[in-house]
């Protein structure tokens, strides 16, 4: 017991001293252990978990992966696959090239709907002020997109139409 105890003060660390040390919260740290992405070396007489030097190399493993866009679930499943003992960098280049491929579409509709947005603030500063129920700008908006306002105006309305307010 004594030379457990001994160990566990030079190179195993409870949850609490993984937390602070590496800057992950417990609960977090609790997460990735549900999701098998960490895995604790043991557990004291009183139950708690012991984690070993590992662990941080594991948890850097898993900052850097959400840093280029992986989720946890794929971050688990190349963890697995490693402990497996396959190397599973083919399939994160692919998870990668697909991961580039989403953030192309979505900045092409970024750009899309930036230059929507642009149009109808222009549109919005040749009319000026327009009377609605609340803003007649929005509310003279085609429902159906972001596109300039129409042509046409609202039309005021009369101070009792905006009592139901």
């Amino acid at each position: 017991m004594a030379a457990t105890q001994q160990k566990t003060s030079t190179s195993l660390w409870k949850i609490g001293e993984v937390a602070k040390r590496s800057g992950v919260a417990v609960e977090t740290l609790r997460f990735y252990e549900s999701r098998a992405l960490i895995v604790p070396t043991g557990r004291t007489h009183s139950g708690y978990r012991l984690y070993d030097e590992s662990v941080f190399e594991r948890l850097a493993f898993v900052k850097k992966s959400q840093t280029v866009g992986f989720t946890l679930d794929q971050v688990a499943w190349i963890i697995a696959e490693a402990r497996e003992g396959r190397r599973p960098c083919h399939e994160v280049r692919e998870m990668a090239r697909g991961r580039l491929a989403e953030l192309d579409q979505k900045l092409a509709e970024l750009k899309r709907y930036r230059r929507e947005l642009q149009q109808t603030v222009a549109a919005w500063d040749r009319v000026g002020e327009k009377d609605g129920m609340i803003c007649g700008l929005i509310e003279g908006l085609d429902a159906g997109s972001a596109k300039a306002p129409s042509a046409s105006p609202i039309g005021p309305r009369s101070k009792s139409s905006r009592k139901g307010i």
